[in-house]
């Protein structure tokens, strides 16, 4: 049988349908042949042959007339869903953040979608060390011998894919680093920083003590939004880097407060 094109028409068609039954599997916890005929219009062959393909993958558990949900289908699920938000915005952000890395830098990349597209910005230079608490960050970069990763360790939380806790504390203690690139959930330069997790705000703290500079990553729709948990004030952020949606106001406080911020305008 000839491969499939995933470029193709028909590749295209094949990834959507399998990316609705996950859909399906996170909204019910498990799904039956029968059922995704009639809603995506294919025929049994087509379906089992999916199910098939997903269980490979380990995105679900084939069984008897159908699937089931797996841990992981729900924890990629979510890290997909939030990766879509803005994602033209992030990958240009990440691209330009890429230009602030210097081979045989040290630093540091905080859990988070945007930090993830800025990882895979990094795979050509040499000499690089990268710290993250990112599992996908360090997934996507354990393929490449000239960048060395080291994770700090820790309580996994299963909704980002991230560690943070005591031992991951214990662990960045002891590092220091030329840069650290940090992700948010929300920015009011009247405040600072914010996070949804204390652990994370207390984790993001000490990343922005061990670090010579302190470089902010997001896209525009997390300005004038302030979480449950302050990370920092603004006055500690040396650059950042968000899209030409940025509010006016806020640019301009930035500007005010001294923060290099780099916008940009094609994405």
């Amino acid at each position: 049988m000839k491969p499939l094109d995933i470029h193709s028409a028909d590749g295209k068609v094949t990834l959507e349908r399998r990316a609705e039954i996950i859909k399906l599997l996170e909204k019910q916890g498990k799904v039956r042949i029968s059922e995704l005929t009639k809603i995506l219009k294919v025929s049994e062959v087509t379906i089992r042959n999916d199910l098939d393909k997903l269980e490979e993958k380990q995105l679900l558990i084939r069984t008897r007339g159908g699937g089931i949900q797996t841990q992981r289908v729900r924890f990629d699920y979510q890290f997909t869903k939030e990766t879509a938000h803005f994602l033209k915005q992030k990958q240009a952000i990440a691209k330009e953040a890429a230009k602030l890395v210097n081979e045989k830098d040290t630093i540091i990349l905080d859990s988070g979608t945007t930090t993830l597209e800025l990882a895979r910005n990094l795979t050509h230079l040499n000499d690089l060390t990268i710290i993250t608490n990112g599992i996908y960050i360090a997934y996507e970069l354990v393929q490449y011998p000239n960048i060395k990763v080291i994770t700090l360790g820790g309580s996994l939380r299963q909704s980002s894919m991230s560690f943070t806790g005591p031992i991951a504390e214990e662990t960045l203690k002891d590092l220091f680093c030329d840069k650290v690139f940090l992700g948010v959930n929300g920015i009011d330069t009247n405040y600072g920083l914010f996070t949804t997790h204390i652990e994370d705000a207390y984790l993001n703290k000490l990343m922005i003590k061990m670090s010579k500079e302190v470089i902010v990553v997001t896209d525009s729709s997390k300005f004038l939004k302030r979480s449950f948990s302050i990370i920092a004030p603004m006055d500690t952020v040396d650059i950042l880097v968000t899209d030409s949606n940025i509010p006016k106001n806020e640019l301009r406080n930035l500007n005010n407060l001294g923060v290099r911020t780099i916008v940009v305008e094609d994405f």
